[in-house]
């Protein structure tokens, strides 16, 4: 009776070191698994654009200084939105000598082979990093509510590419999604365009949603499409009402793809978790018709939906959001639609 205890013990003991090890197995495989795919994710620049290789206008006469095919993979380094007229030690003071010609330094333009007019141009946007300084100012005469509100301000913040808040006081503490202000490919014109209002081309979008992981897509109007990026920005809200966003340098990695025997009006993106369509007018109503027809033009194309059932699902699924209402002449609203509803995974 002895030896038969003695014998379902030591029986049990195995079994249990089986599992054991068999778990430890499983564990070391799904961790080895997980540093694979880490390391199959990581993504390497073919090309380096430095922050002295830049422009402030959009027009087809820039002429590019890269010539990539599609699929490139680049590493670019932006200026701030003022060009290195403010640094860490200015005051609101100094907001009284700037000078807006310089606005906005662009880091391109990129000339993608096989790019014409009528193709799509998308844009993954792999990486994003923050400079190691920021600043958010009020300029009089440039805001939202400017004939109400009229004093300026200024407010250095420190950054760094691994800080994700910075505080706003002892109790505010503001969350740091960096992401670039102006994206845009060169308009169907050899006029030099100022680059504050955003167009048909992109431009200066300033949509806090245009972070890491976001996929943009853009109507192609001259050949080679001419991508062109910069304006960083560290945080900003919806609508960028003050006129600034915490303005910063900084590192991105993008993706360029040209899509063909498909097209759009202005630019669309999409998120893990929605699907955006984007519209510029001069008044916000007008900038959300826009947006809501462009969501219905993508629900017929992309989703079989008849004209009516997209409008209906607009209304009841949509959501319409104000992105950006300081960059006179143009205000931007985009909506958005989730992906869950549409089945996509």
């Amino acid at each position: 009776m002895k030896k038969s205890i003695l014998l379902s013990a030591f029986c049990l003991f195995t079994l249990i070191l089986v599992a054991c090890k068999n778990e430890n197995t499983e564990q070391e495989q799904a961790t080895n698994k997980l540093e694979i795919e880490k390391n199959e994710n990581t993504i390497t620049p073919q090309f380096t654009l430095t922050k002295d290789q830049t422009h402030n206008k959009f027009s087809s006469a820039i002429e590019p200084i890269l010539k990539v095919k599609s699929g490139a993979i680049i590493e670019v380094f932006t200026e701030d939105a003022f060009d290195e007229q403010l640094n860490p030690n200015s005051t609101v003071e100094d907001l009284k000598n700037l000078n807006f010609e310089p606005i906005h330094p662009l880091t391109g333009p990129v000339y993608v082979e096989d790019a014409a007019p009528g193709d799509i141009l998308k844009v993954t946007l792999h990486k994003i990093e923050l400079g190691e300084w920021g600043f958010n100012a009020i300029y009089p005469g440039f805001s939202f509510v400017a004939d109400s509100i009229k004093g300026e301000y200024l407010r250095i913040y420190e950054l760094g590419k691994d800080r994700t808040h910075v505080s706003f006081n002892d109790n505010i503490r503001i969350p740091l999604k960096p992401f670039l202000g102006v994206m845009g490919v060169a308009p169907p014109t050899d006029e030099m365009l100022s680059t504050i209002p955003p167009r048909a081309n992109g431009g200066n979008m300033d949509d806090p949603n245009l972070t890491e992981g976001v996929t943009v897509y853009f109507p192609v109007f001259v050949e080679g499409a001419l991508f062109s990026v910069g304006d960083g920005h560290a945080a900003q809200g919806l609508g960028e009402v003050c006129g600034t966003a915490i303005e910063a340098p900084l590192r991105v990695i993008y993706q360029l793809e040209v899509i063909k025997n498909k097209t759009m009006k202005e630019p669309q993106y999409e998120t893990e978790d929605y699907y955006a369509t984007t519209g510029f007018a001069t008044t916000i109503d007008d900038a959300a018709k826009k947006a809501t027809l462009y969501m219905i033009d993508y629900l017929m194309q992309e989703h079989n939906l008849s004209e009516n059932e997209a409008y209906a699902l607009c209304s009841l699924a949509g959501d319409l959001k104000i992105a950006e209402t300081v960059d006179v002449p143009h205000m931007l609203v985009v909506m958005h639609m989730p992906k869950e509803v549409l089945g996509i995974n």
